[in-house]
This record gives structure tokens, C-alpha cells and sequence, in this order.
């Protein structure tokens, strides 16, 4: 009969060899975006990983900034966001390690089903934009530093407009809240397509313009530096990252529909 000690030296053994861990509760602090949690997503993934790998997934959902910003302080074990600038630099500054691109969906400017700022016909998301601008109709940002909110602010740049209108109200809400917020208000709102598509059925709302390329919306994985922070789950992020890219996981996102409908598409190559 087996004693403790025995036992003990199994499980030890046994996590040296598999790389997974030896208690089958232990913790990834995954920060992310609130549209994977909004549209579902990872509520499909993560039960698979979870239940390959012996790990826990802890899923902090907010804005891009504020997850980069939990990085940055050592709080988190992995973060999954959807800002290509603010990522790069948060890669330049040494804070982030192996960013792989694992899916994309695209933003949309939502509104009205009967667009009364007559956008579907802007031949630029630009043109969209400045146009809502120029009608008085409301505009509902974000205003949470959130990756669709730093992606309107570069449109609204970029179209030599300063949203500071008299129509334009900034929540610092998520994407989920935020589009209840304009269907209430019956304004625009940018949103990524997959929070759209899941909220769908409550809203009264169209897709009334969207820019295929120009609003390419990628999401990326990252790891922590453990230079920065040594005391993180450095091996269970990894693994985390490692079957995100895997093509059981990437086989995943490309068939989670909702309402008939893609949400993501897998963009991971090697």
C-alpha cells in the first residue's frame, strides 16, 4: 500500500513529465476585452483548455487600457486584447513577450435602422463618421480606453473631427453596455461585430456601415514578462497561449456561431 510520501513523489513525477500542474485548481489570470466575454467565446473555449489541461482560467473582462494596465502591475498572468499600437508598445517597453495573433473579427458602425445621418452611402468610415458629426444625431462612445474606443478616437482623428459635440456622450461602459445605451438613445455607436451579433435579439439596431479591411478588428495573446514579474503563472500562461494557437482551439473560434453567425475568424500561422 502506497504511503504520503509515495504518493507525493507520483504527482511530482507526474508534473514534471506532462508540464501540467499538480493541483488541478490552479489559477491563470487571463485579463481580456469585453468583447470575447460579451460574445461568448470564451465561455466555448475554456471549459476544453481547462479541462486538458488541469489549469483554471480567471477571466478579468474590461477595455484594452485598463488590461494593459493590469499587466503592468504584475496582477495578471496573461492578457488577450485587441489594440495593435498599444500592444506594440507594451511589447517595446518590456512588459510583453511572444504576442501571437490568434483571431480577428471587424468593427461596425451601428445605428438607427433608418441611418437619419445618411452614412451607408459614405464610401470611407471617415466619411461615416463626419457625417454623423455634421447631423446632430447622437453618438455613443465607449470612452473607457477600451480597444474600440482607441480605434474610434484614430477614425474620429483621422477625419479631422473633434468629438466634442454637442450630441456626442462618452459612458466608459463595455461594449454590451454601451450598445444597450445607444439602442436606448436610437444614436451610433462603433462596436466590434461579434458583441453586435450576440446582442442582437435586444437590440433595435443595424449595421449601418462597415469598411471591411479599415475596420479589421485582431486579437492578440501575450505573456508577462518574468523578468518584470517572476512570481506570475508564467507556465500556465504559456500553456494557455500554446493551445489558443493549437488547431483544436483555433478550429474552435471559427465554428462558435451565434444566431447562424461567425463571430470570429482564426488567423494563427505559424
Amino acid at each position: 500500500m502506497l504511503n504520503l510520501k509515495s504518493l507525493f513523489s507520483i504527482a511530482l513525477a507526474a508534473t514534471l513529465v506532462t508540464g501540467m500542474p499538480a493541483q488541478a485548481e490552479e489559477i491563470i489570470k487571463l485579463a481580456t476585452t469585453t468583447s470575447t466575454e460579451n460574445s461568448g467565446l470564451l465561455k466555448n473555449l475554456l471549459p476544453k483548455f481547462e479541462a486538458e489541461s488541469g489549469y483554471k482560467v480567471q477571466v478579468i473582462a474590461t477595455g484594452t487600457g485598463k488590461a494593459l494596465k493590469l499587466a503592468r502591475q504584475g496582477d495578471v498572468d496573461v492578457i488577450m486584447t485587441h489594440a495593435p499600437a498599444a500592444e506594440a508598445k507594451f511589447v517595446d517597453e518590456g512588459f510583453g513577450l511572444l504576442p501571437r495573433g490568434i483571431m480577428e473579427n471587424d468593427f461596425v458602425i451601428l445605428g438607427p435602422k433608418n441611418d437619419p445621418a445618411k452614412i451607408r452611402s459614405s464610401k470611407t468610415v471617415e466619411e461615416a463618421f463626419a457625417k454623423i458629426a455634421k447631423s446632430g444625431e447622437t453618438f455613443v462612445s465607449r470612452g473607457d480606453n477600451s480597444g474600440t474606443n482607441m480605434k474610434e478616437l484614430i477614425i474620429w482623428k483621422d477625419a479631422d473631427v473633434d468629438p466634442s459635440f454637442a450630441t456626442y456622450k462618452s459612458v466608459g461602459q463595455g461594449m454590451g453596455k454601451t450598445l444597450l445605451m445607444a439602442n436606448e438613445l436610437q444614436g451610433y455607436t462603433l462596436s466590434d461585430r461579434g458583441t453586435f451579433v450576440a446582442y442582437k435579439a435586444k437590440l433595435d439596431m443595424a449595421i449601418d456601415f462597415d469598411g471591411g479591411a479599415a475596420l479589421a478588428n485582431p486579437y492578440q495573446i501575450m505573456l508577462i514578462n518574468p523578468a518584470k514579474y517572476p512570481d506570475l503563472n508564467h507556465k500556465g500562461a504559456r500553456a494557455l497561449s500554446d493551445w489558443l494557437i493549437g488547431a483544436e482551439a483555433q478550429s474552435m473560434i471559427n465554428s462558435y456561431k451565434v444566431q447562424g453567425e461567425q463571430l470570429f475568424k482564426a488567423t494563427y500561422s505559424e
